[in-house]
């Protein structure tokens, strides 16, 4: 929906029923809690904000754990792509690709993984259903908005002063210059000593494995020093053809003996020589493409499968009507500023087509800072690839390609984490990654977190007592809400809508979305 001036908005219906529901992890029967609202239209930047408070998406349907009082407290996680670090299982697992991929070789034993998706939470206990409220909204149609300085007569008007921006992000501590990485290892190198004479000497001096090695790693990191002391003063020269500009040489000096990364882990297993060949198409899935509706039967059978199969849901749960409301509507506006990535924001699907058909797919948002995994489903009968961990990799690397022209974009969002359920705390596994506190919402490093989280299911997480949420409700008159197709601040609509009695209900909104938002998005009142 736009706003008077052409702004897109947000829109949510906020539901207030505390009843607890099934939960999917520990099969309690009515131990899992969460608040939600349905969005009618939410811009991506209102996600973002809201991922960052523990709030999910499933279909057009948000959540937000009760992460006190549910059984299984589910924390967000997040992934630094930039800083991402394969583990020795996520490498088997690209290596068996590749087997597969260039040789047609099948992993002996192979079944389903035991992280079978990378996304399982939002498949538990929220699939979402019709939004059964008599909200009539064009979502094209512009909104009239009353603010407080039209509607308080000019001489009971309250002279604000201005808030000041929020401080930015502090900065990352800078690391040590290779220049002076390397010098300390030269020194270490003059300063050890030479081998003493053997026993016998006409034979070589007898020396331990380790020290051989150490000084052979030693001597190519010397040779590497001096490879960039070359390029170093190259780089002050005017390039010509006689003295071409040399910082490739630089990069290739940077590299040698660095173990390989993501990416050309992928890349050596799409060979056009290979003798299967696998190919990841991004197409926007809200509103959809031509290349999405083309293709929405064939992904829809790949889902039904995976759902039957891997989830033993029976024939007449996973339809068609099911499978859209789940995983194809999506209340995020599709956004392509100039500074964003070729794809623009919003959602997608991540085919992936082995020799010409489709076997997994990946439902993800794109969104201002981040790639936020929705779900993933795949055939069955690929089980013994791994999906599950393949795809994760795949939009990781997906991610960090993003980075590259929009540099906000750094982070890959894995949904939920819970400790307690092997199916969930599987990601963290991937490094380096933070969880989010369900009190004052700062990211802390998963490794700070596991001690706590074996004591306590639920943790407050952040080590500083005297921290607070920044993003506290501080002013419930100041809530945005949308009443008879009107923007207008809470306290004005009480003032048009006396019998309303629904402050309770607003307040508990305003606290779980943060001040900002609560300012920002449009709650639906009838």
């Amino acid at each position: 929906m736009a706003a008077r001036g052409g702004g897109a908005v947000s829109i949510v219906e906020y539901f207030t029923e505390d009843e607890g529901g099934k939960c999917g992890y520990c099969k309690g029967t009515s131990s899992n809690y969460s608040n939600g609202m349905w969005a009618h239209g939410m811009t991506v930047q209102d996600y973002q904000d809201l991922i960052d408070r523990g709030w999910r998406r499933s279909g057009m349907y948000v959540y937000k754990p009760t992460m006190n009082r549910t059984c299984c407290p589910q924390y967000t996680i997040r992934c630094h792509v930039l800083d991402f670090k394969l583990a020795k299982s996520s490498k088997k697992v690209l290596k068996k690709m590749t087997r597969f991929l260039s040789k047609g070789e099948v992993a002996k034993g192979g079944g389903v993984e035991p992280m079978d998706s990378h996304s399982e939470d939002t498949g538990f206990g929220h699939l979402p259903v019709a939004c059964t409220s008599e909200v009539n909204i064009d979502i094209e149609k512009p909104l009239k908005i009353v603010s407080l300085e039209e509607e308080i007569p000019e001489s009971s008007k309250i002279q604000e002063k201005p808030q000041p921006d929020g401080a930015g992000e502090k900065g990352v501590p800078g690391q040590k210059h290779p220049f002076a990485e390397a010098n300390d290892i030269t020194e270490s190198f003059k300063s050890i000593p030479k081998p003493g004479r053997g026993a016998d000497p006409n034979k070589p001096p007898c020396r331990k494995a380790k020290d051989v090695r150490r000084e052979r790693k030693l001597e190519k990191l010397l040779q590497k020093q001096q490879q960039i002391e070359v390029v170093d003063v190259s780089l002050h020269q005017e390039p010509s053809c006689a003295n071409p500009c040399t910082l490739p040489l630089q990069h290739q000096a940077t590299q040698a003996n660095q173990p390989k990364l993501l990416e050309e882990l992928i890349s050596e297993s799409l060979s056009p020589d290979a003798v299967h060949q696998l190919e990841v198409r991004l197409v926007r899935s809200s509103p959809p493409n031509s290349q999405f509706k083309a293709t929405f039967q064939e992904s829809y059978q790949v889902y039904k499968r995976y759902q039957m199969a891997i989830h033993k849901d029976p024939p007449d749960k996973a339809t068609e009507q099911q499978y859209t409301r789940f995983l194809c509507q999506s209340p995020l506006q599709a956004e392509n500023p100039p500074d964003g990535p070729d794809s623009g924001y919003g959602s997608f699907h991540h085919q992936y087509w082995l020799d010409g058909k489709i076997v997994a797919v990946g439902v993800i948002d794109i969104l201002p800072q981040c790639v936020s995994s929705v779900y993933l489903y795949y055939d069955p009968d690929y089980a013994f690839l791994s999906l599950g961990v393949y795809s994760a990799l795949r939009e990781i690397a997906f991610t960090t390609q993003l980075q590259k022209t929009a540099p906000n974009i750094r982070y890959y969002y894995m949904g939920f984490y819970i400790h307690s359920c092997p199916k969930m705390s599987y990601k963290g596994q991937y490094h380096p990654s933070d969880l989010l506190c369900p009190e004052t919402y700062v990211w802390v490093p998963i490794e700070k977190c596991r001690t706590k989280l074996d004591q306590s299911k639920y943790n407050r997480l952040n080590e500083d007592p005297n921290a607070e949420d920044e993003q506290s409700f501080r002013d419930l008159g100041k809530v945005l809400v949308l009443y008879r197709s009107t923007a207008m601040p809470y306290s004005i609509y009480q003032r048009r809508q006396k019998r309303a009695n629904d402050e309770a209900a607003v307040r508990q909104y305003a606290s779980l979305v943060g001040q900002t938002c609560a300012e920002r998005i449009l709650l639906y009142r009838s």
